[in-house]
């Protein structure tokens, strides 16, 4: 409930409001959890020293004729912005992207953000965190994390975003980008979100005691990838002053990838845009195709009219159906030449000089794929001995060897492709205040369900939990994120490092140990990990080295090398067709990969009911 403002507060804020956010601090002095911005006047929480102003819209919803445009910044401020259930954007309900329900849920009327402050935060610049979450650009909510222990223990501002995603957040089609003028042609409407959002921010945070000159964007996994892409694209220049990529890559798609058919219309991605339509109404679909491709002048705004009124959920639930075992090669960013270099993340970072050479950190996880691969059937077994008192599986490893080697192989891939070569690519274009880092900490305890240190490990994405103090992971929680000292080293390494760099530009670990800069010449890394094993150590990966080593590898048979080395050149990165078919002198053109990951899986499920134990 926004609580009664007096006559005073009122006025201050009706002028702040009429001028969208001119006023230099329009705070309403009285309460120091009411603030007055551009969208509207913002009712805080106050919660063990931790201030929040939950669901902020940041632009206008983009529904009905702005579905597949960029965000529009918005023009009339509500009175009193009240807090709301359900705001995500759409994606399909998951209790690890933290959207609760069945099926697609959310809703397109979703850009809004949080923000979370110390106590005392008036009339202070707080360096300002804007943090973009993770979930394959297809899956998240703004609010998932709870960085408020980090905020409280280092003074720093973080606001937390929604943002569009699978296909109303990235898409193209040539109803759309082909009749649609300026900004409008991209196909990369959850980027312009991001940078909408970071806009708002520069506008409006000082208001909340916030640094516009200082704000740090950080992201994990599709968070990484899009704080790569801000990196890359020219229209992220001034938006931000520090970058850091937590397990992030740089894959993107062309043009034609994302459509999904070639000039004569033969399908060549089955997750493009036109085949994913003609699998939600083949006969609707198909009559307005042809009429629109006889004469798009005459019949194109007719033709986006019937796009914008398909029932987004039902959108949604195609490409749900088609990209089963399939995620990573959804048409998500794409190479379109406004957002994004029309050569790739890659190209883009290497000429992105106009950044003022700012410090960005970048790293990954020692064991990146285990939460995929130890839920695999197909290297573990898994059973229910105590189903009716505990109803979690009974791990056990059924190829050890061949998960080692699959996941150090994919970990190693990973580092090399998200965190190497996109700062070497920096390099390139002058930066020199580069940091790298590998998450090690696996100081899991077993139980009597997995031998959770050798089956997780330092796994994607369990380094966000030591950033935030917020130790969730569902049941098993206390066995991954066991309490004690060790995970305290961690947590106390991390928040230091991470509060010092939105500060300083600087990661300073808090402990002995100096974090050196990172140079393809010597490519040092942090190795993040309990105060007894946190050390500064170089490797210099390379796709040869890492592949030479599954070729000598005497564990595994040649497809299940051929499918690990196909997965290592395709995913991260741009995908390396050339350079996957001269592996190994060729050995692997013997093989359909496609058709042989799919009899796999279909064994498994025939044998076992699913290809995974959950």
């Amino acid at each position: 409930m926004i609580q009664k403002l007096t006559t005073k507060n009122f006025l201050i804020t009706i002028l702040c409001l009429f001028a969208l956010g001119s006023c230099v601090n329009p705070v309403l002095q009285e309460n120091s959890l009411t603030i007055a911005t551009s969208s509207g006047v913002s009712q805080g929480t106050l919660n063990n020293n931790v201030i929040t102003w939950e669901d902020i819209p940041y632009a206008i919803p983009p529904e009905g004729d702005l579905r597949w445009r960029a965000p529009r910044p918005l023009v009339s401020p509500e009175s009193n912005i009240s807090s709301q259930e359900g705001n995500g954007c759409l994606q399909e309900a998951s209790i690890y992207a933290g959207i609760q329900g069945e099926g697609i849920v959310g809703q397109e009327d979703c850009l809004y953000l949080d923000i979370k402050a110390p106590v005392n935060n008036l009339n202070r610049r707080l360096p300002v965190m804007f943090w973009i979450h993770g979930g394959g650009n297809t899956s998240g909510v703004k609010d998932y994390y709870d960085f408020s222990e980090l905020i409280r223990e280092h003074q720093v501002l973080v606001v937390t975003i929604n943002y569009r995603l699978g296909p109303m957040g990235w898409f193209t089609h040539p109803a759309i980008q082909g009749l649609q003028n300026g900004i409008d042609k991209t196909s990369n409407f959850g980027t312009l979100d991001i940078m909408e959002a970071l806009k708002w921010v520069q506008a409006n945070i000082q208001n909340f005691g916030g640094d516009p000159d200082n704000i740090t964007i950080f992201g994990e996994s599709a968070g990484g990838n899009n704080v790569l892409s801000l990196l890359a694209s020219p229209m992220g220049n001034g938006l931000f002053h520090k970058a850091i990529s937590q397990s992030g890559y740089t894959t993107s798609f062309t043009t034609e990838e994302a459509i999904g058919v070639n000039q004569k219309g033969i399908v060549v991605n089955r997750l493009g845009s036109d085949p994913v339509l003609s699998s939600y109404d083949l006969s609707g679909y198909g009559s307005i195709k042809n009429l629109f491709n006889k004469d798009p002048k005459r019949y194109g705004e007719e033709y986006q009219r019937y796009l914008r009124s398909i029932d987004g959920k039902a959108l949604f639930k195609i490409y749900e159906k088609l990209s089963k075992d399939t995620y990573d090669r959804l048409p998500l960013l794409t190479r379109d030449g406004i957002v994004t270099h029309i050569n790739g993340v890659s190209a883009g970072l290497a000429s992105s000089k106009e950044k003022n050479n700012i410090p960005v950190i970048a790293g990954s996880n020692k064991d990146e794929l285990s939460l995929w691969l130890g839920s695999n059937r197909y290297f573990v077994n898994a059973s229910y001995p105590l189903t009716k008192l505990v109803p979690i599986p009974k791990i056990e490893f059924k190829k050890e060897g061949l998960y080692k080697l699959w996941v150090k192989t994919r970990s190693q891939g990973w580092k090399l492709r998200g965190v190497d070569e996109p700062l070497m690519e920096l390099e390139k274009a002058g930066y020199d205040s580069l940091y790298a880092y590998r998450f090690d900490w696996d100081d899991q305890a077993s139980s009597y369900f997995a031998d959770f240190p050798n089956l997780i490990g330092a796994a994607h994405g369990f380094e966000i939990s030591f950033i935030t103090g917020d130790f969730k992971f569902g049941p098993i929680g206390r066995y991954v994120y066991p309490r004690g000292e060790l995970r305290n080293q961690m947590k106390e390494t991390m928040m230091h490092a991470w509060a010092s760099f939105a500060k300083t530009g600087i990661p300073n670990t808090g402990k002995d140990q100096q974090w050196k800069k990172f140079s393809s010449k010597d490519r040092f890394f942090m190795k993040l990990d309990s105060d007894e094993h946190l050390s500064l150590d170089k490797e210099m990966l390379s796709l040869e080295f890492i592949l030479g080593n599954v070729r000598l590898s005497p564990v595994g048979t040649l497809l299940e090398k051929c499918l690990l080395v196909e997965e290592t050149f395709y995913n991260i990165g741009d995908r390396l067709d050339e350079a996957f078919d001269e592996w190994n002198q060729g050995v692997c053109k013997q093989f359909n990969m496609d058709i042989e990951r799919k009899k796999i899986e279909t064994d498994l499920i025939k044998e076992y009911g699913s290809a995974t134990v959950y």
